[in-house]
């Protein structure tokens, strides 16, 4: 086998890992089925697709593209979070919460090195709905047979999934995904059904979840998508059928949960997120370049909660929760990660090729940034595979203007790092 053979692939068995792991992360099967525990699917094959993108690189002389200021900014944030055992509150924590959001960078270069196509992208998109509804069966599962609800009526499941908050933004990332896949013209009507199927249980596992940020943000990214998709009265009939279906087939201890917000004094959960905004506003004033460290906001509770706040919270706000942690050096480095990503998602909307995938990101995304508006979650590995997902879509579709030009007559301006990207041999 000749050396570029032998890149190619690679390249290849690298994405293949890269898509097994977006499976593995929905599907979870180390958590429901015991004799898989001990494989560590989700850290092998993450691992096996990093590794192999980096061989293949090295082998045949080309950079690691680290996605520009977005990548760099990333680089510096999760740097910055292991650095912080310095000053942290809680060293120990803090270093394991360093070492995983370095893994969790990597994830996010080896998404943007390997997923380089329009093919690859929907593929690890199919992947995670398909995947999802292994978990949603098994959180309306445990809700129908009344399994370990936390509040004696909010379903969960298993691993990642067992908070009802954080299993139900992870379900509305894919919500979008689904439905942009059920819309794309021409989609053969098994998949669309697979697809149906994958999104409906997705919108019942956030409905028996009980989560009020869920709810908001399964909204808001449902009402982006139908406003953005081009087939605008395609899009406003699927985005009416899921408001009719969960108006009409919400249990009423849904609606009762979401109304508390109005008398958030009187709710305790409520209150938690009040207060837990009120430690971050406070840990921002005594510390606010650097905070209390990666990982150490409940073990600052004590010092900043106010007196009646008795029980120590999540800040309950990734944003709140990078300036709390890592104060505004963190939280200006993560802002540039995530407005990149965001705004390069929804440029590649624009795209002709992969803009009808790119939508759906985009819907995705604003909906799982508005559930973490109530949640934050900063060592989720669902947000850094969405926003390489992101990025990617907009390198593959910066990739096709590129070639779009090439092909144009006339001078054209073939320079700068798409080209590059293009031309490394991974874009077929």
């Amino acid at each position: 086998m000749v050396p570029g053979e032998q890149g190619q692939r690679r390249d290849v068995w690298a994405f293949y890992s890269l898509t097994a792991f977006a499976a593995v992360m929905y599907a979870a099967p180390g958590e429901w089925i015991p004799a898989l525990a001990p494989l560590r699917l989700a850290f092998v094959t993450s691992v096996l697709a990093a590794g192999l993108m980096i061989i293949r690189r090295l082998g045949r002389a080309e950079p690691i593209h680290v996605d520009g200021a977005r990548g760099l900014a990333l680089v510096g944030f999760s740097s910055l979070a292991l650095c912080s055992v310095a000053w942290s509150v809680n060293p120990e924590v803090t270093q394991a919460t360093g070492i995983e959001l370095l893994k969790l960078t990597a994830i996010y270069l080896t998404f943007v090195n390997v997923i380089t196509s329009q093919r690859r992208l929907a593929v690890v998109c199919g992947a995670m709905v398909l995947a999802s509804m292994v978990t949603s069966i098994g959180v309306i599962n445990w809700y129908v047979v009344g399994e370990d609800l936390v509040e004696g009526f909010r379903a969960r499941w298993v691993g990642v999934y067992a908070d009802p908050n954080h299993m139900a933004m992870n379900m509305v990332l894919v919500v979008p995904l689904a439905v942009a896949f059920l819309a794309r013209k021409g989609s053969n009507w098994v998949w669309r059904l697979a697809c149906l199927t994958a999104a409906v249980l997705a919108v019942v596992a956030i409905v028996v979840s009980h989560s009020r940020g869920g709810f908001i943000g399964l909204s808001v990214a449902m009402a982006l998508w139908a406003i953005r998709e081009k087939r605008r009265i395609q899009a406003i009939v699927v985005g009416s059928l899921f408001v009719v279906g969960l108006l009409v087939f919400a249990p009423s201890s849904f609606w009762a949960r979401n109304e508390t917000v109005a008398a958030f004094h009187e709710d305790a959960s409520a209150m938690g997120r009040v207060y837990a905004w009120q430690v971050a506003s406070r840990i921002s004033l005594d510390r606010p370049l650097l905070g209390v460290g990666a990982g150490a906001f409940r073990y600052a509770w004590a010092e900043y909660a106010p007196p009646e706040a008795r029980r120590a919270y999540v800040a309950h706000n990734i944003f709140l929760d990078v300036i709390g942690e890592l104060g505004w050096v963190g939280m200006v480095l993560f802002m540039v990660f995530a407005g990149g990503a965001s705004g390069g998602v929804f440029e590649a909307s624009r795209s002709r090729a992969v803009g009808w995938l790119a939508r759906g990101l985009a819907a995705s995304m604003a909906g799982y940034l508005t559930c973490d508006l109530f949640s934050g979650y900063i060592l989720s590995a669902h947000c850094y595979v969405l926003f390489g997902l992101a990025a990617a879509a907009q390198r593959i579709a910066l990739a096709e203007r590129v070639a779009e030009a090439a092909s144009a007559p006339g001078p054209v301006q073939t320079g700068g790092p798409a080209a590059a990207w293009e031309g490394s041999g991974h874009a077929a």
